[in-house]
């Protein structure tokens, strides 16, 4: 056998056994008369030794010829370490080589395999495989599975039953871009890969599964940030004959469950928060409840004193961040400059200091008196000590606006602290939003969100006004979850495809099975999906997914590792009835 132990079991419970050890060389130490390797696998690091009393000149001359990363088996004795590494847990102990094996030669790595390595980001995506025997790596991609292993475990003792539903389905007009897939079989005709198990989980309801869940493998083509990747996985979860009440208490149960499993915390309640309370007082429909500095609107205590700024735009509206008033006015500037970057877009912002002995200092002293300003801090709630951070603009892009900044201070207060979780229920959002560019109504979720029954008389008189009987689990200012009541009666279904600018035709074409179900019984059913890898990542207090993906493409949707998206050959692309451009025009010369 290549090993009877692992390199992190060994300790001195095993003192003066024979063993054999295999992994990966991490260090050697050459001292001439003794040498110390230390031997890596994915358990730990056991410490080899040699000297020239107990060990032979052939095995000092194999083991010199040894590099970073070979990979090596080794026999020997275990035997208690004078100078002992309280830092790993087989510190007490050392392995006496008696045999050395090289079972594989290494090239010297292009970075060190090491907690802290000199390898780029980049560098390290290309050599994937090396950045996952470096522990960091390795115990997110643990931890990942560790939570897996949770979450299988709940849902399965609630009653639910793991599915797997196709990757290779129909591609829909709704939501995001779909990847797709030519059909070599059906010249001209494509399958999509799902950006969610939607129709197919609502298919199990009607099949009577009642109770569905799956780990599953999710695709968009869109553009992509830290949080995104182009594949991601999520947790996904329908049930049939429920209410909303029913789903958000299941779930809970599964977030309180992690968070006591994994993190050691109990959180009692998960707070409840209206969409229009979160636009209103966040400026974001997934708020980070951590920390305070919530929006206050003064546009009625600021118009009709000459501030232009204020008189002509439509919102006025800031935070109180605390104990900031002895910010200097170059900290204030680098404030400023902050939200006129473009990716926030704001033309400024105007500022109070509520100083500690309750006097106020602004930017518009000409124009606001010390008692306008103490109205303002009033309003504010604000304390002796913080400073007013004031934006003024149309609705829409000043909250968004104010919003970035409001998680920027509590970046630079250091209030976001990764350890502490807030879980928040965000409920009621519109069912539809306009889209100016299209001139029709989109689905704010999904067109298979039912609406709120007190919202139904609205459906042709004010569809604007229609709230979903929808739902997001919030984390830590991060969406991780969200679902909604289904559509299940086929006339409200259809009614829904009309709104949407569907004609008749369409609809069947598109979404005909699903409706069809319908007509066979379908149950009252909803459910939710939990955003897998942000999930991972914020358990372990991270909010970048890509550390937790065992091969995540980069920032522009490239495996740099494989280096795809690829090229394919021309007898590929004839094969699958697919003509690209220079194939034209090489054809038509």
């Amino acid at each position: 056998m290549y090993r009877t132990h692992t390199n992190g079991e060994l300790n001195l419970s095993h003192q003066n056994q024979k063993v054999t050890l295999s992994g990966w060389v991490q260090t050697i130490r050459d001292k001439g008369f003794v040498m110390w390797i230390d031997l890596r696998d994915r358990y730990g690091i056991t410490q080899l030794v040699l000297d020239e009393k107990r060990s032979s000149t052939e095995l000092f001359e194999i083991a010199r010829n040894l590099g970073r990363e070979f990979v090596i088996q080794v026999k020997g004795e275990v035997k208690e370490r004078e100078s002992k590494n309280p830092n790993i847990s087989t510190g007490d102990i050392e392995i006496l080589a008696e045999e050395i094996i090289i079972l594989n030669t290494a090239q010297t790595p292009p970075f060190t395999i090491e907690n802290e390595t000199d390898g780029g980001e980049e560098l390290r995506m290309q050599y994937r495989y090396l950045d996952i025997r470096r522990n960091p790596v390795k115990e997110k991609l643990i931890f990942r599975h560790q939570v897996a292993q949770k979450v299988r475990k709940y849902l399965s003792e609630e009653g639910f039953i793991e599915v797997e539903t196709p990757v290779l389905i129909k591609s829909t007009p709704e939501g995001a871009r779909d990847f797709v897939v030519p059909s070599r079989m059906n010249p001209g005709q494509f399958y999509a890969l799902p950006q969610s198990p939607q129709t197919f989980k609502q298919l199990l309801m009607v099949g009577g599964l009642d109770k569905y869940f799956q780990i599953v493998k999710c695709f968009r083509d869109e553009d992509l940030r830290a949080d995104r990747q182009p594949e991601f996985t999520q947790i996904d979860c329908e049930m049939a004959f429920v209410e909303q009440e029913d789903i958000l208490n299941v779930f809970e149960g599964l977030t309180k469950s992690l968070l006591k499993d994994i993190k050691g915390i109990e959180i009692d309640k998960f707070p409840r928060m209206t969409y229009e309370e979160a636009m209103k007082t966040y400026g974001n429909d997934k708020p980070d409840i951590r920390f305070g500095m919530k929006f206050c609107e003064l546009t009625p205590f600021v118009k009709g004193k000459n501030f232009n700024v204020f008189d002509s735009e439509e919102l006025i509206v800031g935070i109180a961040a605390p104990n900031c008033a002895n910010y200097t006015r170059k900290e204030i500037d680098a404030i400023i400059d902050w939200v006129k970057r473009p990716q926030i877009g704001a033309k400024g912002l105007v500022w109070v200091k509520y100083n500690t002995d309750k006097t106020l200092k602004s930017s518009v002293d000409k124009f606001y008196s010390e008692e306008d300003l103490k109205v303002w801090a009033e309003k504010m709630q604000a304390n002796p000590g913080d400073l007013l951070l004031i934006m003024a603009g149309d609705e829409k892009n000043t909250r968004k606006q104010l919003s970035e900044l409001r998680m920027e201070m509590a970046k630079r207060l250091n209030l976001r602290n990764p350890e502490e979780f807030a879980p928040l229920w965000v409920v009621d959002f519109p069912l539809l939003e306009w889209d100016d560019e299209t001139q029709r109504w989109h689905a704010m979720h999904h067109p298979f969100t039912a609406p709120k029954p007190e919202d139904l008389e609205k459906l042709q008189s004010a569809p604007g006004e229609i709230r979903a009987n929808a739902y997001d689990l919030v984390l830590n200012g991060n969406e991780i979850g969200g679902g909604s009541i289904r559509i299940f009666n086929k006339e409200l279904q259809s009614n829904m495809f009309q709104l949407l600018g569907f004609s008749p035709e369409e609809a069947q074409a598109q979404f005909g099975f699903l409706m069809n179900a319908f007509e066979y019984g379908a149950p009252p059913h909803g459910g939710i999906a939990f955003g897998f890898d942000r999930l991972v990542s914020i358990l372990k207090g991270s909010e970048t997914i890509r550390d937790f993906i065992a091969f995540p493409k980069n920032n522009a949707g490239r495996d740099v590792m494989i280096n795809t998206p690829a090229p394919l050959t021309d007898e590929q692309l004839d094969e699958i009835h697919i003509l690209v451009k220079n194939q034209e025009k090489q054809r038509n010369n």
